[in-house]
């Protein structure tokens, strides 16, 4: 089961707002008897937390009752909770912007152990460029503080989609106009950092994707890319969508910084229902499939393999602004030591704080 891709969406508000909000779970239309979370898990999700990361069956959560905040790992599929303690930096400043993120191997003999790694706001504006890492192995119990800061360069960075690949997290800057045009980062980038050794590095990206875009209709992201049957198995793929077009593109070489362009397709040439459709949030789920929201129906199209340019319905969402995805696989991968496992009924009546007890 840890090998699997992940089978459903968690699709909750776009927002950094610390009010309880309503949590929905979209699976893949084949996979909706696979998804292994119960109305009630998802009852209490919605009314205590905000789902930050999702990694092999367990999601990364923080509260939104009560300030600060309290951080714990979650196993919705096998009902088991662990706290996680909360970095000293975010002990003194409760208000500070969490940006955190879950990393956990494929590996069973090591399935019991993970990561959270948070990047800490710079103290001041001369520093604002560089992030402070601080590292909580499950194991250990403990936050370690990277020796080198991650250096992310002038532009604000999407903390929100990490995506892990060559031993590096990488990240995607926004593409705002607020840099002079004789700044060499003025426009967007990706920054990796080595969670080994501290290292940053900037990865351009293609001209084309450059080209353009500070139109205010530009959005970007990256994701992970999976494809079995090509020379590049595994990778980095980088999704743009401006003035109602999809054009996606993979990392070809890391080194160079090559890319090659998959796919561009018009929003209407998809074949959608709607008569002038808007997309108001995207992803790739399992390094393959496009997801997408269009009002209030989420969309599937394929990128690859056997589902190559095949479009799905494959749910809808009741928020009322823009939404953002959290992809999902129940797994039996365990908290770590010291976890609580409780019904459903105990987890939707109780608050996190008062039923997770750590050994740490």
């Amino acid at each position: 089961m840890l090998m699997k891709g992940d089978a459903c969406l968690f699709i909750q508000l776009d927002t950094v707002q610390q009010y309880n909000e309503e949590i929905e779970l979209c699976p893949l239309r084949k996979e909706k008897q696979f998804s292994g979370v119960s109305n009630d898990i998802l009852g209490f999700l919605s009314k205590w937390t905000r789902i930050l990361d999702s990694c092999n069956g367990l999601i990364l959560c923080r509260t939104t009752y009560k300030n600060p905040v309290e951080l714990f790992v979650c196993n919705p599929s096998t009902q088991s909770w662990l706290s996680i303690p909360i970095p000293e930096h975010l002990q003194q400043n409760p208000n500070a912007n969490l940006k955190v993120m879950l990393e956990c191997g494929n590996e069973f003999l090591d399935s019991d152990d993970y990561k959270v790694i948070n990047f800490e706001d710079p103290i001041d504006w001369e520093s604002s460029s560089y992030y402070t890492c601080n590292v909580f192995h499950a194991k250990d119990g403990v936050w370690k503080t990277m020796e080198k800061p991650f250096f992310v360069g002038p532009r604000r960075m999407k903390f929100d989609m990490p995506v892990h690949y060559n031993g590096s997290l990488h990240f995607i800057s926004d593409c705002s106009t607020y840099l002079a045009k004789n700044n060499p980062y003025f426009r967007p980038y990706v920054m990796s950092y080595n969670l080994e050794n501290g290292t940053s590095s900037l990865l351009k990206l293609p001209n084309e994707a450059r080209r353009g875009s500070h139109d205010l209709s530009c959005d970007m992201s990256i994701f992970k890319w999976s494809n079995l049957s090509s020379s590049v198995p595994q990778s980095i793929c980088l999704v743009r969508l401006k003035k109602c077009v999809f054009t996606i593109w993979v990392l070809k070489d890391y080194e160079s910084s090559s890319w090659y362009k998959i796919m561009k397709v018009r929003v209407k040439a998809l074949g959608l229902k709607e008569k002038d459709p808007k997309v108001a949030a995207f992803t790739v789920m399992n390094g393959n499939i496009l997801i997408f929201v269009v009002g209030k129906k989420v969309y599937s199209y394929g990128l690859n393999d056997e589902n190559y340019m095949r479009l799905e319905e494959v749910g809808e969402h009741r928020c009322d602004s823009r939404v953002c995805f959290t992809s999902y696989s129940n797994t039996l991968r365990p908290c770590g030591t010291g976890a609580t496992t409780m019904s459903y009924k105990q987890c939707y009546a109780l608050e996190p704080s008062s039923q997770v007890q750590s050994s740490y």
